[in-house]
């Protein structure tokens, strides 16, 4: 295994360039530095994880912490190092000296097998498994006052059904979008993207910022009356650990949500299901109604990625910009529930001066002018939302049935060597 210090050496330059953005986030987070392991694999990342953090099934806690020469439950407790994340799981914070998180796991699955001890993950709106970046492209320019694409649709609006989006948070100046005019923010404090507002002249747009407020306005785009509430769950660098998001999620429910949409994903160690977000979805389908629908990825790759992956959360792909073929970034395989348009889709974005991070455009000057072309299954996904909230409206149907039925007519227009589609419905 590469060791942290020299992972970027088994990286493609742009993958790497793209990780090395997340790492330096996570290193300076304001509420304490979080040093992010990355285990490359074939030019691209294998997974990623916070060093020194483990997340374990509560039952088997005791045998995890015999296995690595750990303190008791009481005195982890006492120190401050063990913190419940969701009923059944805790994050369990290794003491000095310790041995690294992989070390650690090693020595557990050794000793009882896998899946009852796991590395708190990072999630991102860019996957780190990638050979593209997620999105899958940076965002580009498109001419000043330019339409949106897909285009608003008002064929059932949605209206009465409440989307809450765990994203990059909402612009300051989203409503000057009429498609957004009521989307909300969960907390006026820290869900407005970024935190800060933009400075400059014209203002410097930051890696990430605008991602959230895209994401909106494509949903609300196909569904142009549905409440939605945006988060900024992803607030370093497009990222989160998986403890954090579970931990986020949990109070939204309070909302009373009909669709939780996560634009966000991760391959993990030995592939295996992120434990606590599998707790939250078993909570979740108690709830009578509603849905997850989770961007598949932008890997290229057959590979899952999670959440998505879980047969629970609907599973978008992206289509190419012909519509009638997967877009070569796009993550595919039978977990892959349904493929939506993700290729050249242009929304609301930012205004200002956007520089590019990634090669082969670094240091690349982009100018925005509120709006902006991106393509990625980030993209894809809020269509595939969008058109549940729509059909909600239409048929007085929950999330769960409505979702089934546009399933269902998905798989009957399944495109040969692609998969279930659905496409925007015209407006009327």
């Amino acid at each position: 295994m590469t060791e942290p210090g020299d992972w970027r050496n088994g990286l493609r330059p742009h993958v790497a360039d793209e990780i090395e953005h997340i790492v330096r986030a996570f290193r300076d987070r304001p509420d304490g530095a979080k040093e992010i392991t990355v285990v490359p694999v074939d030019g691209g990342v294998d997974h990623m994880f916070a060093e020194g953090e483990i997340l374990v099934r509560e039952e088997h806690l005791d045998r995890v912490l015999e296995a690595v020469e750990h303190p008791t439950r009481q005195e982890l407790e006492q120190a401050g190092r063990l913190q419940p994340v969701i009923a059944g799981h805790v994050l369990v914070t290794l003491g000095e000296p310790h041995p690294t998180v992989s070390a650690a796991l090693d020595r557990v699955e050794q000793r009882h097998g896998r899946g009852i001890a796991s590395p708190n993950h990072v999630l991102t709106v860019c996957p780190d498994g990638a050979a593209h970046a997620c999105p899958a492209t940076e965002p580009e320019e498109v001419y000043y006052h330019v339409e949106p694409h897909p285009g608003v649709c008002w064929d059932g609006d949605g209206r009465g059904v409440l989307v809450y989006t765990a994203d990059t948070g909402l612009l300051r100046d989203a409503e000057t979008h009429p498609w957004l005019a009521g989307v909300q923010v969960a907390d006026p404090a820290r869900d407005y993207d970024p935190h800060t507002p933009m400075t400059g002249s014209p203002p410097a747009i930051p890696p990430y910022t605008g991602h959230g407020t895209f994401v909106a306005g494509v949903l609300r785009c196909m569904a142009p009356a549905a409440d939605i509430i945006v988060t900024n769950a992803f607030s370093f660098a497009g990222s989160t650990v998986e403890s954090d998001l579970v931990q986020r999620l949990e109070t939204a429910y309070r909302h009373g949500v009909d669709i939780f949409h996560l634009t966000i994903a991760c391959p993990s160690r030995h592939d295996l299901p992120l434990p606590a977000f599998g707790e939250w979805l078993r909570r979740l389908g108690a709830s009578k109604g509603t849905v997850c629908v989770a961007a598949a990825g932008n890997s290229g790759k057959r590979r899952p990625t999670w959440p998505a992956a879980f047969p629970e959360v609907i599973s978008v792909g992206a289509l190419g910009a012909d519509w009638r073929s997967r877009a070569s970034f796009s993550n595919y395989g039978p977990w892959v529930d349904v493929y939506a348009p993700g290729r050249d889709i242009v929304n609301a974005f930012a205004t200002g001066a956007y520089t590019c991070h990634v090669g082969p455009y670094t240091g690349q000057v982009r100018n925005f002018y509120g709006m902006a072309k991106w393509s990625g299954t980030s993209f894809s996904t809020p269509i595939v939302t969008g058109l549940i909230a729509s059909r909600m409206s239409r048929t007085g149907e929950n999330a769960k049935h409505a979702a089934a039925a546009l399933l269902a007519e998905a798989r009957a227009a399944a495109i040969p060597g692609v998969g279930p589609v659905l496409l925007p419905r015209r407006t009327s």
